[in-house]
Formats: C-alpha cells, sequence, structure tokens
C-alpha cells in the first residue's frame, strides 16, 4: 500500500511538471493598432517564418486560397464604415483570407469566424485585388505593416520572404467633420483653432479659416501655436507680410514659452517667405 502512495504521488507529481512546461509558439502572434481617421483599425494574426523555406509558389501556393498568417484568422477590426481596395465595407471585425498569385493576389474580407477550413461563399462580405511587389531583401517572418497615412487613408500591407501586397484603407470623414463644424460653430463656445485647422489642412475656404484663426488668436493671445497657424494660413492666401508680421510675434511668444519647436517652425516659416 505504501509503495503504491508513493507510485501515486511520483505520477502526480509529473503530470503537474509536464502540465507546467511552455514553449515559445513556432508562429507568435501579434496586434497592431493604428489610430486612423476618427477611430482605430485593428489586426490581430500569427507570424511564421520561412525557415529555409520556398513561400510563395510552394508552400503558400499560387491560386489557392490562403489564411493570410498561421494558426488561426487572421482578424481586422474597422473602426468606422471604410472603403478597403476601393470596396465599401461597414465597420466591424472580419477574417482576412487571401489568394496570392504571380502577379495579382485576392484579398478577402469575411464574416470572423470564417477560415480557410470553413470558407462558404455565403460568409465573404467583399474581396478585391492588389499587385505584390518584389522586396529587395528577404523577410524572415511573415508580417503586416501600416504604412502612408493621411488625414483618411493609412496603407496596410502584407510581407513575407520577399514580397509586399499593400493596399489602402480609407474613411469618408470629411462630410461628418464638416458637419461637426456647422454645428458646433452654433454653440457659445466655439473650436475656432480646431476648425481654422482643419480647414487650412484640407483646402477649404481660406477667408473662414482666417476669420476663425483671429477668433481663436482674440481668445488666447499668448498661445504662439494659434499664432503660427494663422501665419501658415496668411501664408497660403497669399498675404505675405502678415504671415511674416505674425510669425515673427508667434516665434516671440514660442521664445517667452521656451518651445523651441516652434521657434523652429517660425524660423523656417519666416525664411520660406523672405
Amino acid at each position: 500500500m505504501r509503495k503504491l502512495i508513493v507510485l501515486a504521488l511520483s505520477v502526480i507529481s509529473l503530470g503537474a511538471f509536464a502540465q507546467a512546461i511552455k514553449t515559445p509558439a513556432p508562429s507568435p502572434g501579434q496586434t497592431i493598432k493604428q489610430d486612423f481617421a476618427l477611430s482605430s483599425v485593428e489586426v490581430t494574426y500569427s507570424r511564421p517564418a520561412a525557415k529555409g523555406r520556398k513561400i510563395f509558389g510552394d508552400l503558400v501556393p499560387f491560386g489557392k486560397m490562403w489564411r493570410t498568417g498561421a494558426n488561426s484568422q487572421t482578424l481586422i477590426t474597422f473602426g468606422e464604415d471604410v472603403t478597403v481596395g476601393g470596396k465599401a465595407v461597414k465597420a466591424g471585425k472580419y477574417s482576412i483570407l487571401s489568394v496570392p498569385g504571380k502577379t495579382e493576389w485576392e484579398i478577402i474580407l469575411a464574416k470572423p469566424e470564417t477560415s480557410v477550413f470553413n470558407f462558404k461563399a455565403e460568409n465573404e462580405v467583399t474581396r478585391f485585388t492588389a499587385k505584390p511587389t518584389t522586396l529587395p531583401m528577404n523577410v524572415e517572418n511573415f508580417m503586416i505593416l501600416f504604412g502612408a497615412q493621411t488625414s483618411n487613408s493609412v496603407n496596410m500591407s502584407i510581407i513575407w520572404e520577399n514580397t509586399e501586397v499593400e493596399f489602402p484603407i480609407v474613411a469618408d470623414i470629411d462630410s461628418k467633420i464638416m458637419a461637426d463644424i456647422d454645428k458646433a460653430m452654433n454653440v457659445d463656445s466655439k473650436p475656432y483653432f480646431a476648425a481654422a485647422s482643419y480647414y487650412f489642412d484640407n483646402g477649404k475656404d481660406l477667408t473662414k479659416a482666417l476669420a476663425w484663426a483671429n477668433r481663436a488668436v482674440d481668445a488666447q493671445p499668448d498661445a504662439y501655436w494659434i499664432a503660427h497657424l494663422k501665419a501658415k494660413i496668411q501664408a497660403k492666401a497669399g498675404d505675405k507680410a502678415g504671415a511674416i508680421a505674425t510669425a515673427k510675434k508667434s516665434l516671440e511668444l514660442a521664445t517667452k514659452g521656451n518651445n523651441p519647436d516652434y521657434v523652429t517652425l517660425n524660423e523656417k516659416l519666416i525664411k520660406s517667405l523672405n
């Protein structure tokens, strides 16, 4: 009986030890999140390694659906309605699948529970094509990255081996922001600086932008960042003399406020106008 008890305890101890062992995942998971437009876009995926293997056209065959990563689904979440590769997609979570080709890829967005192994046509949300490009180097681990970005767009890249497939994600935020600005200008506390900044950055009515910048300067006369925006609006509108005078005032305020970044920005603006 005593030997049986000792043996049982040994087996239990070995089982507990075995369960405690943890090893690195061969295809580690990664989640990347990019602030974008008025929300964000987030991707969760796994990163297999090449390990000396030929990838596209071999390990990942051309013309066959691929999970676009490893392990479970690669998932993408959009915080707002967007267009992806030119196709309209509602806010929400989707599975990313792809069909690699030598000269063209098909990128498929499907319901989040959809994988290569249970794919059904009715679960597909949309698909679009993208052109692969050849990189000047080899990338060992599969990766998804966000690249060039503007106020309403960001490029997403699928990269592995020496291949990159890039496509744009775009949000139509202009109409919403313009409506929000119109609404905000009808309340007592008006966001003059934010509205003027948006008009300046997006090529809107400079006369209106300058009027709002002037109101913002009146409200915060020591705010060098507001004065700098006003100077840029004046410069863009063709008022070189006015822009120089305002930039000099902003420079003076930035120097007093001990902000070297705005000192440099104003110096460069003044130099560009002389």
